[in-house]
């Protein structure tokens, strides 16, 4: 713990740490550097990331070069959770950096592999180590087990099918009714054939089991490019839709494009002034959220035209012309129940700083959850927060126009987006809310906790949401 007071203030090399000018190359000038408490380093990691971005928004990459060679010396892969933090934040504005020379950036990047079963292997690495997919799938189930009471053709269509476990729950629910199992019709969107074939293997055995009529439709496609009138849902089949982690995707847009010529024209760099005294904090393992919260950081604003509107200004939505569609056609369909399940917080802000910030925060939190349940040493944690967490923060603040798909959004602005779009809000049930609960206690999942606001519920670490289950169904116009 750091004292108030003039000596500590003189004597603690925080003081001059984050604003020092370091000699990029020479390596680390200061050999205290490595000997910092991981209150202290976090500290001065979070100045420095900060200071940083300002200078690749403000289009200042001499300085932001010269702020990641001084982050470089503290951040790290394997280290503590603000270590690991600053490593993928680091490599995401050196990205964005890169990106101000297009053929540097495309001949480093020409022969990048992307494997869609590395990304589904990370998918299922995350629902292991992490209880978010497996509460999502639960509480979807259950609101679709109490909106199809009743109902003997149920159609239900998943927009990204690569987990075979979530309806093998669902279908062991419907084996119990009273009145037996409806027929049951699933269509699985996903780009990849082979992860489409597993599945319809895996839950056609299953379905056999337990002797519910079941029949399995693949369509090899994007989410993006998905035609939903080709879906054919037959007369008389309830239709629900289950959506966790893929309607973002969907706010991808063009329209960003001249905002982001604006960021990063010349024209806008600017030397920041950040040769300000250090306020002597007390530390005692506060998190980053709550240190972004309470102490004062230097923003760069483009300008006064390009900021967020004001806390009082009406609720901001980023135009959608995909999702504003999408929901158009999927509101055709008349379905009986809609559960979205996204990340609580608005990495979809038009400027580069609000992205940092809000991600910051996020990721800080998703961070510690691993820190506290799993050790630093496992391939499968650090494949997670390389391959999943740290290309959703790369996409986040490298990305603009149609390349940026990590839009997430909040709750708020969702009930929005879809309340606009003609659907009614169904109520998530205690039921629901209670087996989630029965699955954290049972996997001693401790810090995880599940809330209702609203009618929805929201998943957090500690106090922090971190991801928003909603439910929909199609409601008539007057």
């Amino acid at each position: 713990m750091i004292q108030e007071g003039p000596s500590s203030a003189t004597s603690s090399p925080l003081q001059f740490f984050p604003w020092m000018s370091l000699s990029p190359g020479l390596g680390s000038p200061f050999p205290w550097l490595r000997e910092l408490k991981s209150e202290e380093r976090g500290l001065c990691l979070i100045h420095l990331l900060v200071a940083c971005a300002n200078h690749v928004a403000a289009g200042s990459l001499d300085n932001a070069n010269i702020g990641l060679e001084q982050i470089s010396h503290l951040a790290s892969p394997d280290g503590d959770t603000m270590q690991r933090i600053a490593a993928y934040f680091t490599e995401a504005l050196a990205h964005r950096m890169l990106k101000a020379w297009p053929g540097l950036h495309k001949a480093l990047n020409s022969t990048k592999i992307s494997s869609v079963s590395e990304e589904i292997l990370v998918q299922k690495l995350f629902f292991e180590l992490c209880p978010f997919l497996k509460l999502a799938y639960v509480i979807t189930n259950q609101a679709i087990v109490e909106a199809m009471e009743g109902e003997k053709m149920v159609h239900i269509i998943d927009l990204n099918s690569f987990e075979p476990a979530q309806w093998i729950n669902l279908f062991q629910t419907f084996s119990a009714r009273p009145e037996g199992p409806p027929h049951l019709r699933i269509t699985g969107i996903h780009e990849q054939k082979e992860v489409l074939e597993q599945m319809a293997l895996r839950l056609t055995e299953e379905a056999e089991k337990l002797d519910i009529p079941f029949q399995y439709n693949p369509i090899v496609c994007k989410l993006e490019n998905l035609d939903l009138e080709s879906l054919r849902v037959k007369t008389g089949e309830a239709l629900a839709v289950s959506s966790v982690l893929q309607l973002h995707s969907l706010l991808a847009t063009t329209g960003d494009e001249m905002l982001r010529s604006k960021i990063n024209s010349p024209s806008m760099s600017k030397n920041l002034n950040t040769n300000r005294s250090l306020r002597v904090l007390q530390m005692n393992q506060r998190t980053l959220g709550e240190w972004l919260e309470k102490e004062p950081v230097h923003i760069y604003s483009p300008g006064s035209d390009l900021t967020s509107p004001s806390p009082s200004s009406p609720l901001p939505l980023a135009p959608a012309p995909k999702m504003g569609s999408f929901l158009t056609a999927l509101r055709a369909l008349s379905p009986k129940l809609i559960v979205v399940t996204e990340q609580e917080s608005n990495h979809n802000g038009p400027t580069l700083m609000e992205r940092v910030m809000e991600a910051l925060n996020f990721y800080a939190a998703l961070f510690d959850c691993l820190e506290s349940s799993v050790s630093r040493a496992p391939l499968e944690r650090q494949k997670v927060e390389k391959m999943l967490f740290g290309e959703e923060i790369k996409n986040i603040i490298a990305c603009e126009g149609l390349e940026r798909k990590e839009r997430h959004e909040k709750l708020e602005k969702w009930i929005l987006r879809f309340e606009l779009a003609g659907f009614g809000r169904v109520p998530l049930s205690y039921h629901g809310m209670l087996q989630a609960g029965r699955l954290l206690q049972a996997n001693n999942y401790d810090g995880y906790k599940i809330k209702e606001e609203n009618g929805c519920l929201v998943m957090c670490w500690q106090e922090r949401p971190l991801y928003s289950i909603s439910a929909w169904g199609f409601r008539r116009y007057e």
